[in-house]
Order: C-alpha cells, then structure tokens, then sequence
C-alpha cells in the first residue's frame, strides 16, 4: 500500500514554463542588457551572471569601473568566476595568473615572464543604477548607448530581480499592448497619448491610465515610457491627484533558450503641497515619500508580477491575430527586428528547438532591496 501511494501524491499540472515546453520563440536579441545593479558590485566583488547562454563574468576596480570578460581563463580555463581582484588586477584562481584592467596579463603564480595571453572583455556600461553589457550577434561594437536618467526624490532606489521563462520581447512589446492594461490590470481605460515614436534603437510612448480607488475616487495615471533596445524600459509615472511621481526601470535580460532574468528599480517623490511654507511643503514631501515608499514599491512590484504567469508560459505567435483594441502590436513588432539576425527573407524565424527541463517551477523567485 505504501508503494502505491508513493505514485500518487504527486500530479503534474498546469501550463507548462515555456523554457520546458520548447514553444516557439525568437533568437538572442543584440544589444545592452543589464546583469546586475550597480550596488551589488563593490570595489573587489566578483560575480558570474547568465547572458545568452553563457557566463558573464563582472568585477568592479578599486578606482571604481566595472568590466565584464569572458568566463575562462585563457591559460588553462579555469573559470574565472572564482577569481579575487588584487589591486587592479583579476587573478586567477588555479595558476595565480593576474590580468590588467586592460585584460593583458600581467604576472604569473610563480614569478616567471607572462605569456602574451589576453582576457576578452566585453563592452560595459554602468547607468542609471545599474550595469549593462553588450552582446551582438555578429560581433559589432556598441553603435547606441543608453543615456542617463533624471534622479528624482532623496531616497535611495528600492530594486528587485526576478527568473522566469519567456523572452525579453514580450516584455518591451507590453509597453505597447493597450488591451491588457485593462484585461490583466484593472485599469478601467487606458488610451495611448499620440504615435509611438521610433529612432533606431530607441522608442517613447505615451500613456494615460484611467483608475479609481477608496477615498481617491476616479483618478488619472500619466506614463511616459522610453525603451531602449529590447533589454530596457524607463517610465515615468505621474499621479496628479496625490502629486506622486515614480520612475521605474524594467530591465528583462536573456539568459537562456525561453528563459530571462528581470530586474526592477524604482524612485519616487511627492510634490510639495503648494499651499504650504516651502520648508514645512519639504518635510510634508519627504515625509511622504518615507512613509510610503516601501508600500508603493510593493504595489509597484506586484503591477509587474501580473505578468509573470502569462510570460512564463506563452508561446510567441508570428504574425499576431490582432484585433481593434489591442494597441500598436505591429508596428513595434517591425521595430523590433532590427535586433535580430537577418536571413534573405527577414528576420530569423522563430526557434522550436527543445529546451531542457530544468526543474522550473511557478512562482520565479525574487530577491529585493
């Protein structure tokens, strides 16, 4: 009896993760994508981060810039995740071989000449509270940047980061799916403020959220949104009537086939009550924000998490069946092919290939600040 009920106390159930299940997707898209918040990089820390199916090793100087180099150590591959930074040099965990900040070694273990070896080291940008690396499918250089934000409020940014199945596609492309503002959020009207506006690797976005709640009644949300390749999202979101502003960053990186990291940032302020004394409206402003500021960030957090199920197990379906209500689905989905490779027909077609289980389970986990 015993062994019989072994079998049974355990049913799979439920959708699939899409990184399981092998749903059609897209390629690696190229361009910046984040692996780490900038607080978690002190001067000597190490850390290996997951990016297009490989490893990314990050480590910031003591002078305070950041690299990021291929894994393997180029004498006898040992990983270099497990190295420690010396000074201004990454030293390898196995023969003590050291590299440079310019990636050259410079000295070995045991004190003879060093060969003429070199770390390959990948373009990094750290902006904004966070440090991104580039990745191209052809092997280009940087060729547009993501630029610096406005810092609003004097509290320090509250983050969070996320692992989920999906693409970083879908991610951006909700900047744009108006519908679901309303389905899935509870907006009770969302309207798109003017054209989406494209520029190479850029796009800006207007929106304006209908909402209503106890003691606020009917209220408006503006957000104004900017994206940056397919690997980050900045909005900016206004709330009239209690004078909020917050400024997000969403940042969803590829990690593997169907699968991605997500990371979130969050500022905000109150406005200044106009009817009080400018230093009595600046306590009342900072008190606010100091209040509220965990409660927001949670709110904030769960908005985002909404989509979590949806994106860890859809399939990306190409061309769409779109409908009138769904927002400029389309045209952002032409925009986004520039961030592919091309075969003579167009972009590369979505990939059916297997992935293999990896035990995920629902809910991701997330680690916050």
């Amino acid at each position: 009896m015993g062994f019989s009920r072994e079998y049974g106390l355990k049913i799979t159930e439920g959708p699939t993760p899409a990184d399981v299940a092998g749903v059609s997707t897209l390629p690696y898209p190229s361009g910046w994508s984040a692996l780490a918040f900038s607080s978690e990089l002190r001067p000597g820390v190490v850390l290996t981060r997951p990016l297009a199916g490989q490893d990314v090793v990050l480590y910031r100087l003591p002078r305070g810039p950041v690299r990021a180099v291929r894994p393997y150590c180029p004498h006898l591959g040992a990983h270099l995740g497990l190295a420690k930074v010396e000074g201004d040099d990454l030293v390898c965990p196995f023969h003590f071989f050291a590299f440079g900040p310019d990636g050259t070694c410079v000295r070995t273990g045991y004190g003879t000449v060093p060969p003429r070896s070199q770390l390959e080291q990948l373009p990094v940008c750290e902006v904004n509270g966070a440090v991104f690396v580039w990745r191209h499918h052809d092997g280009r250089a940087p060729d547009w940047s993501i630029p610096e934000w406005h810092v609003i409020g004097h509290l320090p940014a509250r983050h969070i980061a996320w692992e989920l199945a999906g693409h970083v596609q879908e991610v951006i492309e909700n900047s744009v799916d108006v519908g679901h503002f309303a389905t899935l959020h509870g907006w009770k009207k969302a309207e798109v403020g003017g054209d989406v506006i494209y520029d190479e690797a850029a796009f800006h976005v207007s929106l304006r959220a209908h909402e209503s709640a106890p003691l606020l009644g009917d209220f408006t949300v503006d957000v104004k949104v900017d994206g940056y390749g397919l690997g980050c999202l900045h909005a900016d979101v206004y709330t009239p009537r209690v004078g909020l502003r917050m400024c997000t960053m969403v940042m969803p990186t590829a990690i593997g086939p169907r699968r991605m990291q997500f990371r979130q940032l969050n500022r905000l302020a109150f406005a200044e009550p106009a009817a009080l004394p400018g230093p009595l409206a600046r306590t009342v402003s900072r008190t606010a924000s100091r209040l509220l500021n965990r409660l927001i960030f949670r709110a904030s957090c769960e908005f985002t998490a909404a989509d979590f199920p949806i994106w860890h197990t859809k399939e990306y379906r190409q061309p769409p069946r779109l409908a009138q209500g769904d927002g400029p689905i389309g045209p952002f989905r032409h925009w986004a092919r520039r961030f592919y490779p091309t075969t003579s027909t167009g972009p590369t077609a979505p990939s059916h290939d297997s992935a293999p289980s990896n035990g995920a389970t629902w809910p991701p986990s997330g680690q916050r600040k």
